[in-house]
């Protein structure tokens, strides 16, 4: 007979639910690091985008990962970068500037109409109408992203400005990274089904 439970209350829930959006663009790898250069097209295969630093099943564990050594090989979890439209535009507001490219800070694609777009769960599905990408985590805006948005805006300014400003103003905003879990080829313009899957807010106690 197995142990009795102990009796806990329900933790809060949310039902899944899908939202379409658009994908508004698609970028692949340029220089210097970490820009991108605009495509009307990506062939997406398991590893994500070939010929990218990012491609592969795994990587090498970095800052991001301090309870890892540096250099570990891990899985990967960050084949593709997935931006918002509103979202730049918001970032770009609040660091008080025009705009904010998303070829500058090394996204691979933009995408609009899905509110809060950074804030996805983990195992939430992009659906295109060939691929299908699922959201690994949040992506943590960096200075290296700054200094990217400074070297188009402010080339002669001393560093601590725009570089400094962008972490701060994109927590929250950054949008995600995510991982290939159907193969195909993905297009500019094309319709997406964000498929959120239900979400329970796990407590200890």
């Amino acid at each position: 007979m197995n142990p009795k439970l102990p009796m806990s209350l329900p933790l809060p829930s949310r039902p899944g639910c899908e939202v379409r959006g658009r994908c508004e663009a698609l970028f692949v790898e340029a220089e210097p690091h970490p820009e991108t250069r605009a495509v009307s097209e990506i062939a997406l295969d398991l590893q994500g985008i070939p010929g990218t630093r990012h491609y592969g099943f795994t990587r090498k564990a970095g800052p991001r990962e301090p309870w890892y050594k540096r250099g570990m090989e891990m899985r990967s979890g960050r084949q593709i970068t997935i931006v918002s439209r509103e979202e730049l535009a918001a970032i770009a507001a609040l660091m008080a500037i025009e705009s904010i490219a998303p070829e500058w800070i090394g996204a691979n694609i933009v995408v609009s109409g899905i509110p809060h777009f950074t804030l996805l769960p983990p195992g939430s599905r992009i659906v295109f109408p060939e691929a299908t990408i699922v959201v690994e985590a949040a992506n943590a805006p960096c200075r290296i992203t700054g200094k990217a948005i400074a070297r188009h805006l402010t080339p002669d300014a001393e560093p601590g400005g725009i570089d400094l400003a962008f972490p701060a103003s994109a927590k929250g905003l950054r949008g995600v990274v995510a991982s290939v879990e159907r193969a195909g080829t993905i297009r500019a313009g094309e319709a997406i089904t964000v498929k959120v899957p239900p979400q329970i807010l796990w407590q200890a106690d």
